[in-house]
This record gives structure tokens, sequence and C-alpha cells, in this order.
């Protein structure tokens, strides 16, 4: 192979790992904002299981449990 066309591929190479590295640089963002969005999600249920408890055991402390019809 010359040295030319070494030069030419190697310089291929380098553009495609650049190319590479930015994609993924733009998919790391991406699950970066989709975990903080998946956070506010978990917190969500997380606040719902804690009241659904509350709301259980104060209905049954108070005998007001009912069996759903």
């Amino acid at each position: 192979m010359s040295t030319n066309k070494a030069a030419q591929l190697l310089s291929r190479i380098i553009t495609n790992v650049e190319k590479l590295n930015e994609a993924i640089l733009t998919m790391t963002h991406a699950l970066h904002e989709i975990s903080a969005q998946n956070m506010n999600t978990e917190i969500v249920a997380q606040m719902w299981k804690n009241y659904q408890s509350n709301v259980q055991f104060h209905l049954e402390a108070t005998d007001s449990l009912q069996d759903p019809k």
C-alpha cells in the first residue's frame, strides 16, 4: 500500500471516529435527559405508593376499610 493511500485511509478512519464520537455524545445527552424524566416519574410513583399506604393504614385504624364492590 502506498504512503498516499495509507494517509487517505487513515484520514477517513479519523473522520469516521470523530463522527462516531459526536453521535455518542448526542446519545449520551439524550440518555441523561431520559434518566432525569424517569427520576421524576419514579418520585411521583413513590409518593403515590406512600399515599396509598397511609390511606390503607388510616382505613384499617378507623375500621373503615370496606371490600371492593
